[in-house]
């Protein structure tokens, strides 16, 4: 029996999946602290560092860019791609203490401020920097009451690293470091073992002026640090206030306290912030959109379209065909090539890689892969996922090239590889720049620098030739009715469908679909929170998909009925347009939600969401496009033209 052939294409796409695949799961199973780990009674527990972060400046530092307790020698977690574009760096601290094991208050050192700590430190404190630690991959969690007065607790990430206010009626405000955490590790025991499982980790912070009577570096004795410093803590302890040749003795102790919550369910605490009941309302709201949508596509499908093929079909004779009007009047040039289709073509294949990058992360986000304990996997999985699908951009840019017969395909490819890449790229180095200039932790190294380049030249250019190779050895898409070698003039257009307002008009529907998870989206980016509910995401991604196509198809309808056959760059910015509203909606966002007052900050808010809504601006002009140009070539091959 013969054996079944398979295309080339067929093999590299199965390689492609199951290197996806390969990489996604060694990426999520294999990262330290992800798996769970049983702790036996007074095994170490070592605390780590990561960076300081602050909603106010949106710029992260390093742990020890402030004048903190260092241990002897500070050693660097592995982190990964995401990670390390996230601004994270993680290290080594000196807490450090015994599972199960209460701790009074141990002093960890002692530090003397010099101009240049103070200077930082009440630079922190007036940005209101928060710090992150990590204990067994858990961030740090500070309980709040909610501001509604709600009995109910919330959380905040990480801790302060001071405040400012009046101290014994002092006229001028000073500044107080938080030097003494209280932490609180919550454990979920095995009574079959003894063993146990970490499964919560708070701290209190508090600012104490610590008094001592000799220092002993040994051994040093603290009158505010013993069995009694938790009263002293509760209103009688004097804060520790941040100035120049001052003294600051940074102090700790730990309590444990058993838990019922399971060690999968340990990340429910920092998931709090965010209401189903919302995203619930944005599901429903975005249905009714597309409820419109559709019943509007399936009025024209259905009843307009059936009796207008109904109706050319019946034509007998040339002189009747002269007297209709309408969509058909145009079938010798709907399919004319359009203006800098090359153009087109590139952003078309660009669409479709970001498109599959976002289904793909979105699949492998739903199956847990991604979720918010795998730090930084949602952004490695993004990086490696536009790389590869490379291929398909090629691929559909080089298909798309050919049908508008297209000669110059090398040139086409290197757009294809270098154009929406290259501006994203410079973008980003301008703003790493930036960062760097301020000395902050969220400036790519170089050498991550070079692995992105690598990752960009070495994996998804070739891929792109490969994709384009393979789409230009396909035979050219046949269109469904010949094209007249001489243009037809259009007639005026009434104003509602000039092409301004139609493509203006096109993106509010899509946008409006999304705006409310988008408000979630962006609190997770810029608010330092969580965003782990894919599952609404997923969904309200389809509706996007599906407003899109039935708002480019119904305006492409009307356009083709008032005689106007430039439909191709058309119906890309009528779903594309969405992408303005986005980058409007996040002006709003930022004047209303955040506090940030630095230009460079500024700058850097609006640098990313510039490559954010240009990012959607080419998904969504592609899903749009797609759209349009299978509803042209249904219709206009359901008709008899001579």
């Amino acid at each position: 029996m013969e054996k079944p052939k398979v295309s080339p294409t067929t093999k590299i796409m199965a390689t492609l999946f199951f290197t996806l695949l390969f990489i996604s799961s060694a990426h999520s199973f294999y990262l330290p602290g992800v798996a769970p780990r049983n702790f036996q009674r007074r095994d170490p527990l070592n605390v780590k560092v990561n960076k300081l972060s602050s909603t106010k400046t949106q710029l992260p530092y390093d742990y020890y860019f402030l004048k903190y307790c260092k241990p002897k020698k500070i050693l660097n977690s592995a982190e990964n791609l995401g990670e390390v574009l996230r601004g994270d760096r993680i290290e080594n601290s000196v807490y450090q203490f015994e599972m199960r094991e209460d701790m009074p208050c141990k002093v960890a050192c002692r530090v003397k401020l010099n101009a240049e700590a103070t200077k930082n430190f009440r630079e922190k404190i007036d940005d209101e920097y928060r710090v992150n630690l990590i204990l067994d991959n858990l961030p740090v969690a500070v309980r709040r009451q909610r501001r509604d007065g709600s009995q109910s607790t919330t959380y905040d990430h990480g801790f302060r690293v001071g405040f400012k206010g009046n101290y014994q009626g002092s006229k001028e405000e000073k500044y107080f470091i938080n030097n003494h955490l209280s932490f609180r590790v919550m454990y979920h025991k095995d009574p079959e073992t003894d063993s146990a499982r970490i499964v919560g980790f708070e701290v209190t912070p508090n600012s104490i002026n610590h008094e001592y009577k000799e220092w002993d570096e040994k051994n040093p004795q603290l009158s505010t640090c013993n069995k009694d410093t938790k009263n002293l803590v509760q209103g009688t302890a004097v804060p520790q206030e941040v100035d120049k040749d001052k003294e600051v003795v940074f102090t700790y102790d730990v309590t444990f306290k058993e838990s019922d919550i399971k060690w999968a369910s340990r990340w429910d605490t920092y998931l709090l912030m965010n209401d189903d009941q919302i995203h619930w309302f944005s599901i429903i709201n975005s249905l009714m959109i597309v409820l419109f949508l559709s019943g509007m596509v399936a009025m024209i499908m259905m009843r307009t379209l059936y009796r207008d093929i109904a109706n050319y079909n019946q034509l007998e004779t040339q002189d009747e065909a002269q007297e209709e009007t309408g969509w058909k009047l145009v079938h010798g040039d709907v399919f004319r090539a359009p203006v800098n289709a090359g153009l087109l073509c590139v952003y078309i294949g660009t669409g479709v890689q970001i498109f599959g990058m976002t289904l793909v992360t979105m699949i492998f986000a739903l199956l847990g892969f991604l979720s918010p304990s795998n730090r930084g996997g949602l952004m490695t999985a993004m990086v490696l996922l536009w790389v590869f699908m490379g291929l398909f951009a090629g691929y559909s840019s080089a298909r798309l090239y050919k049908m508008f017969k297209g000669t110059e395909w090398k040139r086409n490819t290197l757009k294809t590889a270098f154009m929406f890449p290259g501006i994203l790229f410079a973008i980003f180095f301008i703003l790493n720049a930036l960062i760097w200039g301020e000395q902050s932790s969220g400036a790519v190294p170089f050498g991550t620098m070079f692995a992105l380049v690598f990752l960009w030249f070495g994996i998804s250019v070739p891929l792109v030739f490969v994709g384009s190779y393979l789409g230009f050895k396909k035979p050219a898409i046949e269109d469904p009715v010949k094209t007249n070698k001489i243009p037809r003039q259009i007639p005026e257009q009434a104003w509602y469908m000039k092409p301004v307002f139609s493509i203006l008009i096109g993106g509010i529907l899509p946008f409006g679909a999304v705006f409310i998870e988008l408000f979630f989206i962006l609190t997770s980016i810029w608010l330092n929170q969580f965003y782990y509910i894919f599952g609404f995401l997923f969904i309200v991604f389809i509706i996007l998909l599906i407003t899109c196509a039935e708002i480019t198809i119904v305006l492409c309808y009307f356009q083709l009925c008032s005689e106007d056959y430039n439909w191709w760059w058309r119906s890309y910015l009528t779903a594309g347009s969405s992408a303005l509203y986005l980058f409007l909606y996040s002006i709003f966002y930022f004047f209303t939600k955040l506090e940030i007052t630095k230009f460079v900050s500024g700058i850097l808010y609006f640098g990313y969401m510039i490559i954010i809504s240009y990012a959607f601006f080419v998904l969504t002009g592609t899903i749009g496009f797609y759209a349009c140009f299978w509803f042209v070539r249904k219709i206009y091959s359901s008709v008899k033209i001579d």
